[in-house]
């Protein structure tokens, strides 16, 4: 038997359940040519862009539509193995991990936008939509869906990790702005929570409980979601700084004072260096924010000069305006690939990322000392952050096979999130608990509450099939 590797062996010592004959059999009978069990398939869904190596899961389901979910779901619980919700691999921690085995149920061919509603601001639409193709289904109404986590995921897995992103300081998180869902329980059945009025107080708010699940649950097979209005105008800016102090004292400041500044972003020297390689910009390198406001054109002009004032106090330098379309996309299409440009700055190389949020009066606290510590570890790092709502990301990039570099990653992540659990913050403000995080979970609410939520898995979940071992062990 191989050793295994230093990502294994992080992982929490779990036996993968055996998947019967009979089960395969079955769903091979029921979905015929939308199943599958070729390695290279499984594979496909046995990885997401953690730094954990899992096997595949034993099979492949693509599903089409609710009843599909269901009958999946029905056959899987009859031998009480695993069933793990499938969008499009982009998580970060582990979410989609075949860690007990079992099916994988690939949503992303449920992607029908099934009603707009623009007299109501709401917009309903199937787990495999995604954020990117949504936008586009609406753009002819005036109306938009603001939640951008920078990959272009599934609404069913931003509602399950309670996504959020660049755009959250302004227009909230998925938490926010999920009016309803369609879901197939543990036991096959079908259930809906919520309505698409702005309100209710009609008994348990299940909705609520369902985003942030990340699969345990149930599987999401709709999802009603609010709508917003274009802003009249928008206007994008970078402002770069000569310490990282000043970037986030602005940022503070900019916050405090209430300017209802639609994304700040923050992206460090190291960060700006492999964005300027991966896209071939030119940014200044140095730390820069990336500002975005929206509104009248009166409003975004009084926005722009109260945070250029701001900025200038702390040490602002070279305001750049982005004002037309495409000038605004290819700046923020360079965000969005920082993770990305980051992995290509070093072949080879795995990511540990985090993304701790802590109260915005603590984000200077946090943030340089993290940067501290990594500069002094010697690993390669880049930092990008939501720092609007005090959110930031740190990538280490290791060698994926050198235990050394492993344990450096991770005994930083590790100082990082206590430390933002000591400043009042949470180990996770977008990605979710998945598999890396459940050791902080317990630390940040406490074993009563990890236990409260236990009970509830156990209630809806007895024979815990929805995707085990992420969050929390039963």
């Amino acid at each position: 038997m191989n050793a295994p590797t230093p990502a294994q062996q992080l992982l929490p010592e779990i036996k993968a359940r055996a998947v019967p004959p009979a089960l395969l059999e079955a769903l091979q009978t029921r979905f015929a040519a939308q199943f599958s069990t070729a390695l290279v398939v499984r594979e496909q869904h046995g990885r997401d862009e953690s730094a954990f190596s899992v096997p595949p899961p034993a099979a492949v389901v693509f599903a089409q539509n609710t009843q599909d979910v269901s009958d999946t779901v029905k056959l899987a619980a009859q031998f009480k193995v695993p069933v793990i919700p499938f969008g499009v691999g982009s998580s970060l921690e582990g979410h989609l991990l075949a860690v007990q085995g079992g099916i994988s149920l690939d949503v992303s061919r449920m992607n029908e936008v099934l009603s707009i509603n623009a007299d109501d601001l709401t917009v309903t639409v199937q787990p495999g939509v995604t954020r990117k193709q949504l936008n586009e289904a609406v753009k002819s109404t005036g109306l938009f869906f603001p939640i951008d986590p920078g990959a272009d995921a599934t609404l069913g897995g931003m509602a399950a990790t309670r996504a959020s992103g660049t755009n959250a300081v302004r227009y909230g998180t998925m938490r926010e702005n999920v009016l309803a869902l369609e879901v197939v329980t543990a036991q096959g059945d079908v259930i809906r929570t919520g309505t698409r009025a702005k309100k209710s107080s009609a008994g348990y708010d299940l909705t609520r409980l369902m985003v942030g699940s990340e699969g345990t649950l149930g599987v999401i097979t709709e999802v009603t979601v609010r709508l917003y209005p274009l802003p009249e105008a928008v206007m994008a800016a970078t402002c770069s700084f000569d310490s990282l102090a000043d970037a986030v004292n602005t940022t503070i400041q900019v916050i405090q004072l209430g300017v209802p500044i639609a994304r700040c972003e923050l992206l460090d020297a190291n960060t700006i260096r492999m964005v300027n390689t991966h896209s071939r910009l030119t940014l200044r390198e140095g730390t820069m924010l990336l500002m975005e406001f929206h509104g009248s054109p009166a409003s975004v002009k009084e926005q722009v000069e109260t945070v250029q004032g701001i900025a200038s106090d702390f040490g602002g330098q070279t305001f750049e305006w982005a004002a037309t379309p495409e000038e605004r996309t290819r700046l923020w299409t360079a965000r969005h690939n920082a993770y990305f440009a980051g992995i290509q700055s070093r072949p080879g190389c795995k990511a540990i990322t985090t993304d701790t949020c802590v109260p915005i009066s603590h984000l200077a606290d946090a943030l340089l000392d993290s940067v501290a510590e990594a500069e002094q570890s010697g690993l390669t790092y880049f930092l990008v952050g939501h720092v609007g709502d005090g959110n930031f990301h740190m990538g280490y990039l290791i060698d994926p096979d050198s235990a050394t570099e492993r344990a450096t990653a991770e005994q930083l992540n590790h100082q990082l999130v206590h430390r933002a659990l000591a400043l009042g913050g949470t180990c996770t403000g977008e990605h979710g608990v998945g598999l890396h995080k459940m050791g902080f979970l317990v630390e940040e609410t406490g074993s009563g509450t990890v236990a409260m939520m236990r009970a509830i898995k156990q209630a809806l979940d007895p024979d815990d099939i929805m995707n085990p071992g992420k969050i929390f062990l039963i």
